[in-house]
């Protein structure tokens, strides 16, 4: 912990030196949360900024963000992997995936000779805090969200108020799957904001809605674990509460998990429990329902802020959806318009990922010796691609042994790349994001991510090359193990 803190106060001593700083961040949760994080922390400290979001950072997007020409550009969220192209830009980066490896890139005319090139590269005015510098695992030691945040404590201690959007930042990176709870780095944030009375932490059902959803419609779309018969069957749903004897109604409001007994909560988990297991999907996946839950107490009971997976949520919908901005308001403390309209927004992206996944389902997934994969085209916007990747990943759909693959076409007239795999790959050797950056690169494109989750971006018409490529890559990483 020592070394994330002894950056954190490096990049908070240079932040201090500049008054015109602009924030640059992802488009998902957890670059939503770090760039409030470190809008409010400048704030703190009476510094002028602007921010802006992005949906991926490459060569051309980088152009257009030096024409600001700010004193300091901070990067959220992304940055670590196009670092070799900001030479001569004045810039700090809070980013936890994984890093360029590359040369930097350094106008001709400043390399003639080799001495030229190395001193153009000692110029850099580049500083970092990624976990991946100090030897950790940027899918699950912390998030984007959580190095952000440990800046905006050195910056002024008043910020350990921003801790759970470092929560809610973790939680919508998906960073509490693996062990079912947080983990690494992302505790000691956790134990602050829980000593400071922010949040609360139980072991409890994982599903999604425990807050806002009628006990039936959660059930009904958990999808991790699979529920025989009751996972995307509303009906199925209903008679499997009705057969427990537990009431749907307290008079004419729907009930919440959150309003029911701990009895009733017994209860139904026992039930699931052995449905699962007698379904033949064995305990582990049985075992997956529970786990650690986050509440962030200050906010209104039965909301959408008040859950940290429902939070995450909100604020993925905004940005999915090319609404970054009104997220980013809801994480800085906004709760009217601003909120209403992100309401809105993630109705929109619930209908728009239940109709992806019917979409998958009619044209079916493409199997190779290594990985599997869909061409969505646009019939699935690109911004989504990743979460439906994952849904179908965890739910039965696609082969849950196998990376999955996801193409998308997107604005830019090239086609967006997502993908991810199973965490029992990457204990054997799986880099996901190595891979794709690699396979991206042979056919023209970039990439890069986690090792379990990764994307990019190819040229349209390159898919099948790539994925024969990126299909040879893993069989390399994995020693040909599957």
């Amino acid at each position: 912990m020592r070394e994330y803190l002894t950056q954190a106060k490096k990049l908070a001593e240079k932040i201090i030196k500049y008054d015109d700083i602009l924030i640059v961040s992802h488009i998902d949760a957890d670059g939503i949360t770090s760039a409030a994080i470190a809008s409010s922390a400048l704030d703190s400290i009476g510094k002028n900024h602007k921010v802006i979001f992005l949906k991926q950072l490459d060569p051309g997007t980088l152009d257009e963000i030096k024409k600001n020409n700010s004193q300091l550009y901070w990067f959220t969220d992304l940055g670590s992997g196009m670092v070799h192209e900001m030479h001569g830009m004045n810039v700090i980066i809070t980013d936890h995936h994984s890093p360029s490896d590359l040369i930097p890139v350094v106008p001709k005319e400043k390399r003639k000779t080799l001495t030229d090139l190395f001193e153009e590269i000692s110029k850099d005015d580049i500083l970092q805090l990624n976990p991946h510098l100090f030897g950790k695992d940027g899918g699950i030691d912390i998030s984007g969200a959580g190095v952000t945040y440990l800046v905006a404590r050195e910056l002024n201690s008043k910020n350990v108020n921003l801790s759970p959007l470092a929560i809610v930042g973790a939680v919508g990176d998906l960073q509490d799957i693996a062990f079912l709870k947080l983990a690494g780095t992302n505790r000691y944030i956790l134990k602050e904001a829980e000593e400071f009375g922010l949040l609360k932490v139980e072991i409890d059902a994982r599903f999604f809605g425990r807050e806002t959803r009628p006990v039936y419609k959660m059930l009904e779309y958990v999808s991790d674990p699979i529920l025989p018969n009751i996972t995307g069957d509303e009906r199925g749903a209903i008679e499997f509460l009705k057969n427990l004897s537990i009431p749907l109604k307290d008079g004419e409001n729907w009930r919440r998990w959150v309003d029911l007994t701990k009895d009733e909560k017994r209860k139904i988990l026992s039930s699931l429990v052995k449905n699962i297991i007698t379904s033949g999907y064995g305990s582990m996946m049985a075992e997956r329902m529970i786990g650690e839950v986050y509440t962030l107490i200050k906010e209104e009971e039965g909301t959408y802020l008040r859950d940290a997976k429902e939070f995450a949520t909100l604020l993925n919908a905004c940005g999915r959806y090319g609404d970054a901005i009104t997220g980013f308001r809801v994480a800085k403390g906004d709760r009217d318009v601003e909120y209403r309209k992100a309401v809105g927004l993630l109705q929109k992206h619930r209908k728009i990922i239940l109709d992806g996944i019917d979409y998958l389902k009619d044209i079916g997934i493409n199997k190779m010796q290594h990985l599997q994969y869909f061409n969505a085209g646009s019939n699935i916007p690109d911004t989504v691609i990743g979460t439906i990747a994952s849904i179908i990943l965890s739910s039965g759909i696609a082969d849950p042994s196998l990376p999955i693959i996801g193409f998308a076409d997107n604005e830019y007239g090239t086609i967006k790349v997502s993908g991810r795999a199973p965490r029992s790959l990457i204990e054997k050797g799986l880099d996901l994001s190595r891979a794709i950056r690699e396979a991206a690169i042979a056919v023209g494109g970039n990439g890069g991510g986690h090792n379990v989750a990764a994307g990019g971006s190819i040229p349209r018409g390159r898919e099948i090359e790539f994925v024969e490529i990126l299909d040879t890559i893993i069989k390399r990483q994995l020693g040909s193990v599957v």
